[in-house]
């Protein structure tokens, strides 16, 4: 990723933070990292964007961390090179899934119950909201998965007042593609965790993810097009 391009990407992200008004003077920010690339790039732009804003907010990292034996010291280096606090919240999410609950499809389940998770120690923190890692390619796939499995025409919002937690769950990488994460995450050496899943990349949204790569090979545009419809949408915009 050449230089010019770190001006590309913050400021489409920092068009996204003012346009739908993510941010604001005194927020405190909970950044739900998984160890994962999305998250870790997210919560190093927010740390650019922090020092660029003509405003003040605080950033909190949050793992949530589901049962399993993961090695957290990529977490503590990344939380340590972009001065932010890193909270490790302690759940049992992993065995009431895998070993409880024995669910065909966990992915649901363990996605919801890791939300609760995150918004509950968000609140603990102090933290009026929370910033999630989802970029262009997931609202695209949420989507798809939507559309083929439900019939419904149907994604994630750039922001979400969650009233039952008093939160705005906010999501500031929604016009980035996920190519540009990856480059990101590679550029700056971000270090990041292996995925313990059992079923990481066996999921419905993994057969979304090579559908719409396949779509994008044969029309190269497809991404930029879908978010602009997506972006114009009144959907988006209420």
């Amino acid at each position: 990723m050449r230089r010019s391009d770190r001006k590309w990407f913050l400021t489409r992200v920092k068009r996204t933070i003012y346009d739908f008004q993510m941010i604001n003077q005194g927020d405190r920010v909970a950044v739900g990292i998984s160890g994962g690339k999305d998250s870790a790039v997210l919560l190093y732009i927010l740390d650019i964007f922090r020092s660029h804003a003509p405003f003040d907010f605080d950033l909190q990292a949050i793992y949530i961390h589901l049962g399993w034996d993961v090695e957290l010291e990529p977490l503590h280096r990344l939380a340590h090179k972009l001065n932010v606090d890193l909270h490790i919240e302690e759940t049992a999410i992993s065995r009431i899934v895998f070993e409880r609950r024995h669910e065909k499809n966990p992915c649901a389940l363990c996605a919801n119950m890791r939300h609760g998770a995150l918004h509950q120690a968000a609140i603990k923190l102090g933290c009026n909201r929370v910033a999630l890692g989802h970029h262009l390619d997931d609202a695209i796939q949420t989507f798809m998965l939507n559309l083929i499995y439900t019939g419904r025409m149907d994604t994630f919002k750039p922001v979400t007042y969650l009233d039952r937690a008093d939160l705005f769950q906010v999501r500031p990488l929604i016009q980035l593609p996920e190519s540009t994460l990856t480059a990101l995450s590679r550029r700056e050496k971000l270090p990041l965790l292996k995925n313990p899943c059992p079923v990481s990349d066996k999921t419905k949204r993994s057969e979304m993810k090579q559908l719409l790569n396949e779509m994008a090979e044969r029309y190269p545009d497809l991404r930029e097009k879908w978010r602009a419809a997506l972006m114009s949408s009144p959907y988006w915009n209420k």
